[in-house]
């Protein structure tokens, strides 16, 4: 199973991504199936396959010491404690997160595992090493516990079987997620030492990121060993196809998760570059009763890429979104007014103009929408930012 450690916008793990919570049932990416310490907590419908998948593999062990069907159910029962164990390595990061001041928005279970997606990320390398070790510590202590539970209980078979098997996969699971590499926490514990040791998170990033892809590669290789290995020396196969497809599985969300790491800090060195009146297009004033197709005449004689609605008075009262003016068909534009289309003046889709970096970024995440009104300093319009814009300023084009 794969687990990533928590980050700004979220992350995969075979344990780990936390978020904020609130107090209804949110739509979020699964089953919601509650709340923990304030925090959402979701199983995607891929994990159901996986859990069937995990009990028809493991009954096999199971039937030699139950018989069936019961061996179906005590199989059954392993792979949700085994879930169990991913549930609470997730849990821990979202409860070191929250207890260092940093939001949660949901924990979810799914096909590989988990994830802990996080409002904010870590402000200092201190605090990201924290939250990305508590997972694969989690899973450690409970191996260590499963040892000594075999070792002073005097467990009947079918406990021995679940607990040594839990046992292993906890062991695994932890020193899995300790690789050194972006999405896994070990990835995140070498971006956190790369950060204190230059001062700058994004090297840290960038690094365990290109860690991160020779881990997937690394991964996938193991896992065509694996797959091709005799157990013994009379020809019996090892894990074959399974073993090599789930191989693969996890390479491809360590490849991915460590490129968009990559990716994000590519990004983020251009948010100070992004300048609300850089980016700002130029708009017409026009009342709601203006035809559309007058209103589109006078945008084009004064060179302008949007439209605002004004009262009388010549205040802002709403915003023409562009699509919708581009679907309205030539021959129906002089009969419709171009309030129509146009959307009112929320509180928050009204920005100053002088708008910047993170500023911008924070609020354009506050309100999304197609489009913002620019004022100037002294109140007048400035003109009108659209988000497309925004994001192809983000992309380079």
């Amino acid at each position: 199973m794969a687990d990533s450690a928590p980050q700004t916008e979220g992350k995969t793990d075979t344990g780990d991504t936390a978020g904020p919570g609130g107090g209804r049932r949110d739509a979020g990416p699964g089953l919601f199936i509650g709340r923990l310490f304030g925090v959402p907590v979701f199983v995607s419908p891929s994990w159901f396959l996986v859990a069937i998948v995990v009990t028809i593999m493991f009954e096999g062990q199971v039937n030699g010491v139950v018989s069936r069907p019961a061996s179906f159910a005590v199989a059954f029962t392993y792979a949700v404690l085994l879930y169990g164990s991913v549930f609470v390595h997730e849990l821990s990061h979202a409860v070191t997160a929250l207890r260092l001041g940093l939001p949660v928005r949901h924990v979810t279970l799914h096909i590989l595992g988990g994830e802990t997606s996080i409002e904010r990320e870590a402000p200092t390398p201190g605090r990201e090493f924290l939250i990305a070790f508590a997972g694969p510590l989690v899973n450690l202590v409970l191996a260590g516990l499963g040892v000594l539970a075999h070792l002073l209980l005097p467990l009947p078979p079918v406990g021995l079987l679940l607990v040594d098997a839990l046992t292993f996969a906890n062991l695994l699971v932890g020193l899995f997620n300790l690789l050194p590499g972006l999405p896994l926490d070990g990835g995140r514990l070498v971006r956190a030492a790369v950060w204190k040791f230059t001062g700058r998170s994004r090297n840290g990033a960038v690094f365990a990121g290109w860690v991160g892809r020779g881990v997937a590669v690394l991964c996938l290789l193991a896992g065509a060993f694996i797959a091709t290995y005799r157990i013994d020396g009379t020809g019996g196969a090892g894990f074959g196809w399974l073993g090599l497809l789930w191989s693969a599985l996890i390479a491809s969300f360590i490849w991915v998760g460590a490129g968009q790491a990559i990716r994000a800090e590519r990004v983020r060195d251009r948010i100070p570059l992004l300048d609300a009146r850089r980016l700002a297009r130029r708009a017409t004033l026009v009342t709601a009763e203006t035809p559309v197709s007058e209103a589109v005449r006078r945008a084009h004689h004064d060179h302008s890429g949007a439209l605002v609605v004004v009262d009388g008075d010549g205040r802002p009262r709403g915003l023409v979104n562009e699509k919708a003016v581009q679907a309205t068909p030539e021959q129906r534009r002089p009969w419709i007014s171009i309030g129509d289309l146009s959307r009112g003046l929320e509180p928050d889709l009204t920005l100053p103009a002088d708008l910047t970096g993170e500023d911008l970024i924070a609020a354009l995440r506050r309100a999304p929408a197609s489009e913002y009104l620019l004022l100037d300093t002294d109140g007048r319009v400035y003109g009108v930012l659209v988000a497309a814009d925004v994001d192809r300023a983000f992309a380079g084009v």
